[in-house]
């Protein structure tokens, strides 16, 4: 089994889910790429990425908020949200302007999880 073509195949899904996702990228938690389907920016995206699952965690805990969901970033011209997917990877997805957030949300999660789902029986 190769787990980047599998966790590549859950990004196919989530973006077939909610077309409104311009990109996706998972890197693992110390912001090395797995795979992507970004068109550039794609180390310095998962270097970020690592960085903001770090600092959201800890924020998560100074706040005493229990476990971390999700990290949500909207700008003027579109959105990125980062979510723990299991202990090892990050799952980072981009939507335009206007994009159903919540709908982002529960599918941003489904796959998640599904990709910490892969990693656990590979």
């Amino acid at each position: 089994m190769d787990l980047r073509h599998d966790i590549h195949e859950e990004l196919i899904v989530l973006r077939e889910r909610a077309p409104e996702i311009t990109g996706a990228l998972t890197c693992t938690i110390d912001g090395m790429l797995v795979t992507t389907d970004l068109a550039a920016d794609t180390e310095q995206t998962a270097a970020l990425t690592s960085a903001l699952l770090s600092l959201s965690r800890k924020m998560t805990e100074l706040a005493r908020i229990g476990r971390l969901e999700e990290t949500l970033i909207s700008g003027t011209q579109g959105h990125t949200a980062c979510y723990a997917a299991g202990p090892t990877l990050v799952l980072t997805v981009l939507a335009g302007q206007g994009a159903n957030l919540g709908l982002l949300r529960i599918e941003g999660r489904r796959a998640a999880a599904k990709i910490a789902a892969i990693v656990e029986r590979g």
